[in-house]
């Protein structure tokens, strides 16, 4: 997600691991247009060998991290995208069930840049 509310979701239903993670990179890296950059936190999948031995090769790519502090959510747009999706956008009726809270959830992901949409100042 940028700050134009320009927005793309991998959904996947397993746990997200380094593995995981570069394979995203790697769907991201190549349909870039222009030199790009990634704000990250710090998390493990993050600062792994496994998806360390890769920042070079997508930095050819024209793609380079940048790592926010710890503790410092108001610094990454998904953070901010997260607390407005539980807090604002998914309805109460989403937490009947776990089909019930994917569906919401998909729906949210889906529109957002249409009717859900962020103002950053």
């Amino acid at each position: 997600m940028d700050k134009n509310c320009q927005f793309h979701s991998w959904v996947f239903e397993q746990s997200l691991t380094s593995a995981v993670a570069v394979a995203f990179i790697d769907a991201f890296a190549e349909n870039l247009a222009r030199p790009t950059v990634v704000v990250m936190h710090n998390a493990p999948i993050h600062t792994s060998h496994e998806f360390q031995d890769n920042v070079e090769r997508w930095a050819w790519q024209g793609l380079t991290f940048l790592a926010i502090p710890s503790y410092s959510p108001e610094l990454n747009l998904i953070e901010i995208l997260w607390r407005k999706i539980k807090y604002e956008w998914m309805p109460f009726s989403a937490y009947e069930s776990f089909s019930s809270l994917k569906q919401s959830l998909f729906d949210i992901l889906a529109n957002i840049g249409g009717t859900y949409r962020i103002q950053f100042n």
